[in-house]
């Protein structure tokens, strides 16, 4: 039998799929700015055992990563 942790983890990333087809004309470093911070907010509430600082510090660092990736390079 699955954790409730599991579970979650997994409707976080189900949601925030489904969330992203709606984002279809966003930049690319928008739409990668917004999958960075739906990615760390998931993987820094496991991390931390579903913590809200966790998720929102995961969400911060992951939106920033994702930010600098999609930047177009000059």
């Amino acid at each position: 039998m699955k954790s409730i942790k599991t579970i979650l983890v997994g409707a976080s990333l189900a949601a925030a799929t489904l969330g992203m087809t709606g984002c279809s004309d966003m930049s690319r470093q928008d739409r990668d700015t917004a999958i960075g911070a739906g990615a760390g907010a998931v993987i820094g509430g496991a991390l931390t055992g579903g913590s809200a600082a966790g998720t929102v510090g995961g969400a911060a660092v992951g939106g920033v990563i994702g930010n600098q990736v999609g930047k177009p390079s000059r």
